[in-house]
C-alpha cells in the first residue's frame, strides 16, 4: 500500500468514527425515557436548530424533537430503537437503518432508515427519516 493509500484509509476510518459517534448519540436520545434525560440526550446529539422530517412529523428545534421522541415512546411503550447495519456516510451526511424493537419479545413492528447532516461540532443538524415497515392499521 502506498503512503497516499494509507492516508486515505486512515482518513476514512476517522470520518467513519465521526458518523458512528453521531449515530450512537442519536440512538441514546431516541432511547432516553425520563424527561430530563431525554432533553439532555437530545442536546448532546442534535444541534439547537435541528430539523426533523419523516412521514409522520416535521419539526424544528430541540424542543420539537423532544416532543416527537416523547410521542413515539407514548405510542410504543416497552420498545427501544436499535440500529440495523452499518452507518454509511460521506462529507457531512450519513445514513443508517433502524428498528423499533419490543423489549418483551423482540418483535420489531417498525423499521426505517434516516439520512442525517452533521454540523461542524459533530451534532446532527438535520434528519430526513423514511419508514420501511409500519404496523397495519
Amino acid at each position: 500500500m502506498s503512503q497516499d493509500q494509507g492516508r486515505v484509509v486512515q482518513r476514512t476510518s476517522v470520518v467513519g468514527e465521526r458518523y458512528a459517534a453521531a449515530v450512537a448519540r442519536y440512538f441514546e436520545a431516541w432511547n432516553a425515557r425520563e424527561e430530563g434525560a431525554l432533553g439532555e440526550a437530545v442536546e448532546a446529539a442534535f444541534g439547537v436548530e435541528v430539523t426533523y422530517t419523516d412521514p409522520l412529523a416535521d419539526v424544528a428545534g430541540q424542543d420539537g424533537l423532544v416532543a416527537v421522541i416523547g410521542g413515539a415512546h407514548a405510542q410504543f411503550p416497552g420498545y427501544v430503537f436499535r440500529q440495523v447495519g452499518e452507518v454509511d456516510g460521506h462529507h457531512d451526511i450519513a445514513r443508517f437503518g433502524w428498528e423499533l424493537v419490543s423489549v418483551a419479545d423482540g418483535a420489531a413492528p417498525v423499521a426505517g432508515f434516516d439520512v442525517v447532516r452533521l454540523g461542524e461540532d459533530g451534532r446532527i443538524r438535520s434528519v430526513l427519516g423514511f419508514l420501511d415497515r409500519v404496523p397495519g392499521v
